[in-house]
């Protein structure tokens, strides 16, 4: 039975979230990344490196970015420029870019880890033949940025997918190219997950001058 906004002990009871940031978490900048990767390559986490580097490049939620497949990246035994997956939230595909750093940090990856086409890239340690899970990815992206002295509380795993469509749509303010990337269905969506306001229209608009 529920209780009433009259009782004075729903009022004592401590909320949820209470000290948490429930908002939008912020993008990486492009200092912090290569911090990071800086800090992965120091102590030699290949795995890691990979993850982040991809996570970057594919804009994928966690869920899709963790269930990955090998035969999804390679092709004829090198990395594929471009990949395609079916995202699991919507059904639909979506292809995205994998650059150069991505591609580095992935063959030394897969030179180490081995394994078939069909096995995932990011196998869990406990069970080999699975995945890692999104939980273990929430963790290592907690650790990689508090790492380099920001507040974890302030990031999380979609930071990594809205750092890349930033950047993109800060340098070209190009809406429509940030929701084929990011693989939404309709604009609105996308302008509110970029956070975008009047001020960031009025700033691309001072930007053109007749």
């Amino acid at each position: 039975m529920g209780h009433s906004d009259l009782d004075p002990a729903v009022h004592e009871r401590r909320p949820w979230n209470a000290g948490q940031n429930v908002g939008p978490k912020r993008p990486l900048r492009p200092r912090d990344i290569w911090a990071i990767r800086f800090y992965l390559d120091e102590h030699r986490r290949l795995r890691d490196r990979a993850l982040f580097d991809l996570a970057i490049d594919s804009k994928l939620r966690g869920c899709d970015l963790v269930k990955l497949r090998i035969g999804d990246l390679v092709s004829g035994g090198t990395i594929r420029n471009r990949a395609t997956v079916i995202q699991q939230k919507t059904g639909r595909p979506v292809q995205f870019e994998i650059m150069t750093e991505a591609r580095k940090s992935l063959l030394a990856w897969l030179e180490r880890r081995k394994g078939s086409l069909n096995d995932f890239v990011f196998p869990s340690r406990v069970d080999y033949m699975g995945h890692i899970s999104t939980r273990q990815y929430a963790r290592l992206l907690d650790e990689w940025v508090s790492t380099v002295g920001l507040d974890k509380s302030q990031y999380g795993t979609h930071s990594m997918r809205r750092t890349k469509a930033a950047l993109i749509y800060k340098a070209t303010g190009n809406l429509r190219a940030i929701q084929i990337l990011l693989g939404h269905t309709n604009i609105e969506h996308t302008v509110r997950y970029l956070g975008v306001d009047v001020d960031d229209a009025l700033t691309l608009s001072e930007r053109t001058e007749l």
